[in-house]
């Protein structure tokens, strides 16, 4: 399967909201984090916003079919990843792989100073995901306050917080 990495355009916002509920079947395989399965997940207009606002990234096959995006923000010499979703038909094919690829492209293009992330430490298509990009888990000390800002809104929506944690990628 072939695909590209382009910027999201506002036409592509009303696919994201499909994209991102597949991509959270995958929690079904772990019982405590099923009901993320289920979750809330921004609407079109929420996605169409962060095209204007932030930098989206979309995965698109040859025939036009959007398979994946990644949405990051800068902040502070950082660019932070927000979501990072692939459908759920199109996961381990280096889609994923590719979106952060482009994060890291632009934050590079940018001169920043590195990329981070929160997320699960424990799932094989999380943490190790990153990690084997060269992402490294950060202690609560290393996090900036924007990682803690981050994972403590996760804890508050309901995720369990021994379960996650705060990546970076240094670029410089």
């Amino acid at each position: 399967m072939t695909f590209d990495v382009r910027r999201a355009s506002l036409a592509d916002a009303v696919a994201l909201p499909p994209i991102e509920r597949s991509a959270a079947q995958l929690f079904r395989l772990d019982p405590p984090l099923a009901w993320l399965a289920d979750a809330e997940v921004p609407d079109a207009a929420q996605h169409l916003q962060a095209i204007e606002q932030t930098y989206v990234w979309v995965a698109e096959k040859s025939d036009g079919q959007l398979t994946g995006f990644v949405r990051a923000v800068d902040i502070n010499q950082q660019m932070h990843i927000e979501e990072l979703s692939v459908s759920q038909a199109f996961q381990g094919k280096g889609i994923g792989r590719a979106l952060v690829a482009a994060v890291i492209e632009q934050a590079r293009a940018m001169r920043l100073d590195s990329v981070t992330l929160t997320t699960f430490r424990d799932l094989p298509w999380n943490a190790p995901f990153y990690q084997r990009m060269g992402f490294a888990e950060l202690t609560l000390a290393q996090a900036d306050r924007h990682l803690h800002e981050a994972l403590q809104s996760e804890i508050l929506h309901g995720f369990p917080p021994e379960r996650r944690c705060a990546m970076r990628l240094r670029l410089i």
